[in-house]
């Protein structure tokens, strides 16, 4: 899910979409308007699933894509090596996620962790 916005409605710690992914604004400044064309907008990125960071200029005028960005909780069913089984506790889906290196030792079955779901993808928070 998304909606559209104007790039200079924008704020840090938002989203928006860059080649169809979604992507955490870390950094915007906005230069002034000149003698023929209207301010621009530096906005810095980064892939919250992809983790790639990236730089787009824009006309602050511009309409862009902000992705739906939802945490939601879940409970671990099964570990089976790097990947975890959860159950969505909203709505009761099963699903399966990697599980990172950084939180591995976290992870436990019957434990309640919180996920980040955009665009159809999921990842631990």
């Amino acid at each position: 899910m998304k909606e559209q916005t104007e790039v200079g409605k924008l704020k840090e710690g938002k989203y928006m979409l860059v080649e169809d992914e979604p992507c955490k604004i870390l950094s915007i400044s906005i230069s002034k308007p000149g003698k023929h064309g209207a301010a621009k907008a530096r906005l810095d990125v980064m892939g919250i699933f992809d983790g790639v960071k990236r730089s787009v200029v824009q006309p602050v005028s511009a309409k862009v894509y902000a992705p739906i960005v939802e945490r939601k909780n879940a409970q671990v069913i099964t570990i089976a090596g790097s990947i975890a089984q959860l159950m969505d506790l909203a709505d009761f889906e099963n699903f399966e996620l990697p599980i990172p290196n950084e939180i591995a030792d976290k992870i436990e079955v019957g434990k309640e962790i919180t996920y980040i779901q955009s665009m159809d993808k999921r990842k631990f928070d």
